[in-house]
């Protein structure tokens, strides 16, 4: 795997004898850690930004104006805890977040084998739809399945090779496309920061509960946030020498999530609520609202706009392609026993290929079919009990013995780990509903 070359020696992940409890080398080594601006904080905030995180952010303005706003930035907090504990866990202990699952029983493992498979292929789909979305806006001659199909091929070919510096690099130019174009459009609405400030007072309007739950816990990611410390690997940040930089990292990363779903929210606001216009659900919202800017601001905007669309659409392709893989491998090498430094565990190796096939191609029958609502279901069930899985087994593992002392979780992070536990629960308890009626003919 690629290392960042800022570090000279590099010790082994987890190995005693390479760092002490500061996290300084054994070797005398003085020369500290850098940061950079695109890590894999960035990369996993961008993958768990797709198109339907912008469209329900853009929702929450249209319907609320600024209301929400303070629930949007709880939600990024949220994140910023869930993915530093991941982060903290890797670099702590060296061993892998799912490693620490197996460890927890056969529960967890049974849990995250299923979810894994039938979130994967599900998934697959609803990702190459939203990108093929986005291409049949901008080139209509060609039919939304056929162009999602491209996309995911498009995808597994960028990551095949499991190489992180290019994938890195790649994710890199994509965020930057998202920011100008979202950030764009919003600072063309000129928003009224009057009532943004407003909106930072803690308020639920009547009805909106659900939204404003959703808004906290349901913008940037489920199981790409757990992908945080396989990239922190691959980075070559793998021991605790780097916990201040991946802190600093998920940071950055996350308030920049944060000005992306925040500047969707005033679009909505000020595009949207402000003049009593509506635009449809799900991804085809994103169409809609790009030629409601083109009405607006001049008829460039609207391939500006769906450029941005795509670029946030194919970067949660190449992030689950890439970081939910080195999941998947190293779940089924450990399963399996395997050593650690055995090539099929890693990115590149047979098992993560074996991922990418799997969330390209047969998904791919989804694209021409009505999804099997067996699969709706379970995919349904499965995805809305993972973010109280992630909060959960943080809560036990960073205040297990595997973590050092000085690395577990202070009280106040117990807190908020409780807190968000119990937010995701509601949350999952309210999808499950919504995954399970039909089987009841709702």
């Amino acid at each position: 795997m690629e290392k960042d070359n800022e570090v000279t020696s590099q010790p082994v992940a987890g190995s005693p004898a390479s760092v002490d409890d500061d996290g300084a080398g054994l070797d005398g080594s003085i020369e500290k850690p850098r940061w950079r601006i695109i890590g894999p904080g960035l990369v996993v905030a961008a993958t768990g930004i797709g198109a339907g995180d912008l469209v329900a952010t853009m929702v929450a303005g249209s319907n609320y104006g600024y209301a929400l706003l303070w629930a949007v930035i709880l939600g990024v907090v949220v994140k910023i805890a869930l993915v530093e504990g991941a982060g903290r866990w890797t670099l702590a202990t060296g061993r892998t977040i799912f490693d620490g699952w197996k460890g927890l029983g056969l529960w967890a493992v049974v849990y995250f084998g299923i979810y894994v498979v039938v979130w994967g292929f599900s998934y697959g789909a609803a990702a190459m739809s939203g990108v093929g979305l986005s291409l049949n806006a901008l080139f209509p001659a060609v039919d939304i399945r056929y162009w999602a199909m491209i996309s995911g091929v498009a995808g597994l070919v960028l990551v095949w090779f499991g190489k992180y510096k290019p994938f890195e690099n790649v994710m890199a130019v994509l965020i930057g496309v998202m920011f100008v174009t979202v950030v764009g459009s919003a600072a063309l609405t000129t928003p009224n920061l009057g009532e943004i400030a407003a909106g930072l007072v803690p308020i639920i309007p009547e009805g909106a509960v659900l939204n404003t739950l959703g808004l906290a816990g349901g913008v940037g990611g489920t199981i790409t946030l757990a992908a945080y410390g396989y990239w922190l690997t691959e980075k070559g940040w793998v021991t605790p020498r780097w916990m201040r930089v991946m802190r600093i990292d998920n940071a950055w990363a996350y308030f920049m999530s944060g000005v992306f779903v925040v500047s969707m929210l005033i679009v909505g606001a000020e595009l949207l609520f402000s003049a009593g216009m509506a635009v449809a659900d799900g991804e085809e919202g994103l169409v809609d609202l790009a030629d409601v800017l083109a009405q607006r601001y001049g008829s460039f905007m609207a391939p500006l706009f769906l450029v941005g669309f795509f670029a946030a659409t194919f970067s949660s392709i190449l992030g689950v392609w890439h970081g939910v893989s080195l999941m998947f491998a190293d779940f089924v090498a450990t399963m399996r026993n395997l050593p650690s430094d055995d090539r099929r565990r890693g990115a590149g190796g047979t098992y993560y290929r074996i991922y990418i096939l799997w969330l390209t191609f047969p998904p791919m029958a989804l694209l021409f079919l009505d999804r099997p609502i067996l699969l709706v279901v379970v995919y349904g069930a499965l995805g809305s009990l993972f973010m109280p899985f992630l909060a959960l087994t943080l809560l036990i593992l960073m205040n297990s013995k595997a973590v050092p002392q000085r690395w577990r979780n202070r009280w106040w992070v117990n807190v908020i780990l409780v807190l968000v536990a119990a937010m995701f629960l509601v949350l999952g308890g309210n999808e499950l509903v919504k995954a399970v009626a039909p089987l009841f003919g709702g």
